[in-house]
């Protein structure tokens, strides 16, 4: 066989996955995932309001996700929800490796009922959060609504994004958290995915993120 004729094989993608613990005196997390997914999702942290946004993650993301979580609950929710997003970040800064390939940039605008938000991320390697979200009530089902921005801040402090986050519309909480969380989810899916025509470069004119 002529050499010349054989079509060379695509080098194989690898897999984008992470496994990361953390322990502290306060918690133990193990949070594993896989960036290119189905939405899979085990979630146990003992906050179960909380673990339906975590479910929104994994399944508007199509990211297998599974995190168990360990906490002072007879304090409050506070460590164990800063804590997942801490590890979560790392989780995600590990997975996503040097960042080659990627789109980095990601937005979505959800709506639920008479609720509306828009989150819009940048892998940018710069920890920023900037968030508005102008919560109708004190608590969920449980859910210290002062919780969401521990668990974003957490997020981006360790997975080194940018991101901004905006309830736009919304008068029951419920709805506003939801739609927060499934375009939190919806902006990560379409940040982390590999684009076709970039495969091995970095999507920076700095050339590294």
């Amino acid at each position: 066989m002529n050499p010349a004729s054989i079509t060379p094989t695509p080098a194989a993608v690898p897999m984008r996955t992470a496994d990361v613990s953390r322990t502290t005196a306060e918690t133990k997390i193990r949070v594993q995932i896989n960036l290119d997914g189905t939405g899979k999702s085990q979630l146990s942290t003992g906050i179960g309001f909380f673990d339906h946004m975590l479910d929104q993650i994994a399944r508007h993301g199509l990211i297998d996700l599974d995190i168990q979580a360990q906490g002072d609950l007879h304090i409050d929710g506070h460590h164990t929800v800063e804590d997942v997003g801490i590890t979560l970040g790392q989780a995600f800064a590990q997975a996503i490796g040097d960042k080659k390939g990627i789109r980095r940039y990601g937005h979505a605008y959800v709506p639920l009922d008479e609720a509306l938000s828009r989150v819009v991320i940048d892998f940018s390697g710069r920890p920023g959060l900037v968030m508005n979200i102008p919560f109708t009530s004190g608590s969920i089902g449980g859910f210290d609504t002062q919780l969401t921005h521990e668990f974003f801040q957490g997020f981006v402090n360790h997975a080194l994004v940018t991101l901004h986050i905006d309830n736009l519309k919304g008068c029951n909480a419920h709805h506003q958290a939801e739609t927060v969380f499934k375009a939190f989810a919806r902006a990560l899916r379409a940040a982390v995915e590999l684009d076709p025509r970039a495969l091995g470069t970095i999507p920076s004119t700095k050339g590294s993120l």
